[in-house]
Formats: C-alpha cells, sequence, structure tokens
C-alpha cells in the first residue's frame, strides 16, 4: 500500500506569520531543535512509514529549502524513493503562483500523474508531531474512504484557529465549519475519552493531514476550478458530494508552528527534561543533513536543560532552558536563557577573530553579553557586553537587525546588534 502512496507537503505562501524568520527563507526551511529543519518532520515521518515519494511545493524564499534537500535525501541508484521540490511555475494553463493549498496540487497534478499512485498523502511542512502514516492508510482503506482527514481534540480558545467537524458513530465525517468564531463553537462538541474531556478538548480539529485517493482528489479540484483551499473549498465539497469522508483520530503530541510565539515555546520545551516531542525516541529519529561537524566544546560553563548541536564553541558563564544550534560561538561570562540561538552556517578564520571592528561584531554572541527570551537567527553578530531582555514589558515592532513579537526579541538572520546595546 505505502508503495503506491505519494506525499506532497505544502510549503506554504510567505510565512508573513513567522516573519522574520520567514524574511530570507520559506516556512519548511526554519531551522528547529538545534540541527534540524521544519520540513524534516513531515520527510522523517514519511520515511518511517514507508513513503518514499515525496514532494515538496514551495514558491516563496525556496533556495535554502532547495539546497537542503538536495544535500539531505538521498536514495540510492536502485531505489524508486526522491524527496523533489515543485516550485510554482508558469505554463500554457496556468500564469499565476499557488494561490492556496488546493490550487498547488492543481498546479502540480501532472507530476503526481506521472507514478503509478493510488493515494495522496498532502501534509504541511509547519508543523512539529510524530506520526506513522501507516496506521490512517489502513483506517482510509478499511472504511471505503474517498477522503480520510487527520483529527485532533482542541479547547475551544484553539478551535477558533481550525476547522472544526463532526462524525457520526462510524467515524465518517457529517459536517465542517472551518475557524469558527467562539459564539458558532456551540453544538460542535464531540465524543471524546473521559481525559481529554477533563482538559476540555471537545472539538475535532483538522490538523491539516489528507489521504485522498487520487481519482476522488482529481474530480474534486477539477470539478471546482474556482476552489484554491482545501479547508475553506474543497473539504466542505467533498463532504457535500455525500462521499465517505473519514476522521483519523490522532491523540499523540502535535502542535502548528504557525507564529513566532509557538515556535519558540515548541522549541524550549525540546530542553525539558520529558518533552512531549521525544527526539531520543527509538524508530522516530528526525532525520536531517549530515554534516559531520566536531564535538562542542565548553569552558567553565554551566548548563541546565539545554540542547547544544554539535560544532559549537562555547564560553558561557551560564545556558538555562535554551536551544543552541550549530556551530554557535559564545563569548566568556555570558548568559544565555530561556533563548534559541540558531547557530551559524559556517566558521569565522582565525584571522577574522583576530580583527576588531566597532561597527562589525564578530559572527556569535559576544563577551559579557544577557539574553533572555531571544531568538538569535543564524549567522547574527552580537557584540560584547550586550544586554537583550525579553518579556510582556516589552512593545512589538521591528526594526533593521531585530524584532519583537509577544513580548521575544528575534534578531534576524545575518543582524548585527553592537557592543553595548541593550534590548
Amino acid at each position: 500500500m505505502m508503495e503506491s502512496t505519494i506525499a506532497v507537503i505544502l510549503g506554504g505562501g510567505a510565512g508573513s506569520r513567522l516573519y522574520p524568520l520567514t524574511k530570507s527563507r520559506s516556512k519548511p526551511a526554519v531551522p528547529i531543535g538545534g540541527k534540524y529543519r521544519l520540513v524534516d518532520i513531515p520527510i522523517s515521518n514519511c520515511l518511517h512509514s514507508d513513503i518514499r515519494q515525496i514532494y515538496v511545493l514551495t514558491q516563496f524564499n525556496s533556495a535554502s529549502l532547495n539546497q537542503h534537500i538536495k544535500n539531505t535525501y538521498l536514495f540510492d541508484a536502485f531505489s524508486r524513493g526522491f524527496v523533489d521540490i515543485l516550485a510554482a511555475e508558469q505554463t500554457p494553463s496556468s500564469h499565476q503562483w499557488f494561490q492556496g493549498t488546493a490550487d498547488a496540487v492543481r498546479q502540480t497534478f501532472r507530476y503526481l500523474q506521472n507514478h503509478r499512485a493510488d493515494r495522496i498523502l498532502i501534509l504541511s511542512g509547519d508543523q512539529l508531531y510524530q506520526m506513522n502514516y501507516r496506521q490512517m492508510m489502513d483506517d482510509h482503506e478499511a472504511m471505503n474512504a474517498g477522503l480520510t482527514i487527520g483529527t485532533i481534540p482542541v479547547t475551544a480558545q484553539d478551535a477558533t484557529g481550525f476547522g472544526i467537524m463532526k462524525t457520526d458513530d462510524k467515524g465518517m465525517i457529517t459536517s465542517f465549519i472551518e475557524k469558527p468564531t467562539m459564539e458558532q463553537l456551540d453544538g460542535w462538541e464531540s465524543e471524546v475519552p473521559d481525559e481529554l474531556k477533563a482538559q476540555g478538548k471537545v472539538y475535532l480539529a483538522s490538523m491539516g493531514i489528507y489521504v485522498f485517493n487520487i481519482d476522488t482528489l482529481w474530480n474534486l479540484i477539477n470539478d471546482n476550478p474556482e476552489a484554491v483551499d482545501f479547508g475553506k473549498e474543497i473539504i466542505p465539497k467533498a463532504i457535500s458530494s455525500k462521499m465517505n469522508v473519514a476522521s483519523y483520530k490522532y491523540t499523540g503530541y502535535w502542535t502548528d508552528i504557525g507564529t513566532i510565539r509557538s515556535f519558540y515555546d515548541a522549541n524550549l520545551e525540546l530542553a525539558d527534561p520529558l518533552p512531549q516531542f521525544d527526539l531520543y525516541a527509538q524508530g522516530k529519529r528526525i532525520f536531517t543533513r549530515p554534516r559531520l561537524l566536531p564535538p562542542t566544546k565548553l569552558f567553565g560553563t554551566s548548563v541546565d536543560r539545554a540542547l547544544i548541536a554539535e560544532g559549537c564553541v562555547i564560553e558561557a558563564d551560564s545556558i538555562f532552558h535554551s536551544v543552541i544550534g550549530i556551530r554557535s560561538r559564545i563569548g566568556a561570562n555570558t548568559t544565555i536563557s530561556e533563548s534559541i540561538v540558531m547557530g551559524n552556517d559556517f566558521y569565522s578564520t582565525l584571522e577574522e577573530l583576530e580583527e576588531v571592528n566597532p561597527e562589525m561584531p564578530h559572527r556569535g554572541i559576544g563577551a559579557g553579553c544577557h539574553i533572555e527570551r531571544a531568538i538569535v537567527d543564524k549567522n547574527a553578530r552580537i557584540g560584547n557586553n550586550v544586554k537583550i531582555t525579553g518579556g510582556s514589558h516589552l512593545e512589538n515592532t521591528s526594526n533593521e537587525n531585530y524584532s519583537i513579537i509577544d513580548g521575544i526579541v528575534v534578531v534576524e538572520k545575518n543582524g548585527v546588534i553592537k557592543d553595548g546595546t541593550v534590548i
């Protein structure tokens, strides 16, 4: 069954809610967990599920994503497996960029038809979860469904950001509403286990994970040429057409990395003693680019509840509840707390480190700094004696080298914070 399945990972649009992390990269290329990219999550789930024909659809800032895919996912010459990028392109039948999730699949469907596939698995490129799709495929087959939607119980507060559905006693979806208001939620509760009910998670939300029979998908996107989005248009039309639309109820950890706050929280949770997303789970490891970096070196640093990737040189006094990315350089007498430091794409040479330029600090974080509740993007240059203290006391703002969003200070990729700066 899995050999006749093609996975399509949707790269999303401009990623404005994750700005400035998406200023120079697409959402799936955003680093997470110190050494991974967001796109590694669904691809790894696919590989663990024996799905090895994978397309990633993208159109915004795709250069770094293309490079990551090219350097990471290489299959042997005797395998049918691939991970390929499908970028928006002008064709005789379409001169527009992707207008939405369904339109992206419609415009690239000719590539999907080149393979002997019976099912199309459609995934999002900005979610954090560990799922073996085989069980979802088995349920799809057993229920004779044309479309199966992955669903997860959520609270009323969260329900307003998702598509919410109701099912019958056989697990078939009978009604659907996209991003309802709090007033519209009355009557949309579903039967869930008592444990979830006690948490207020009584609404079945769409995870943005779909299994289509390929013929069903073809008919839906072509019979409804004006429909550009799966959640808002295609799913309601599928339900109203009386086809079998099934719900696959998932109860594991899943979170949508759609905002700076959700990105920040999901990253820091990875440094907890027993995080819900387990990077160490046997048989569920996350694949990424093998960089063959040297081990990390630490000099007199106190470390507590932190993830530290390989290739770092750290002289900091302390690192608390933080994620430190590859090739990070952190100077002496510096403290890092509740922060994400994404690291660097390459090392500075000894000659560069010997140069002193007050206007251009060295790549990394300098000496005598205090970094708290911040995200420091790749290749940022933070000088000596810099104090960054995020928190609710800060108003949202955007400057040339950093932004403040929901109390989190985000130093942009290649951003420069000069010596002595206080934020």
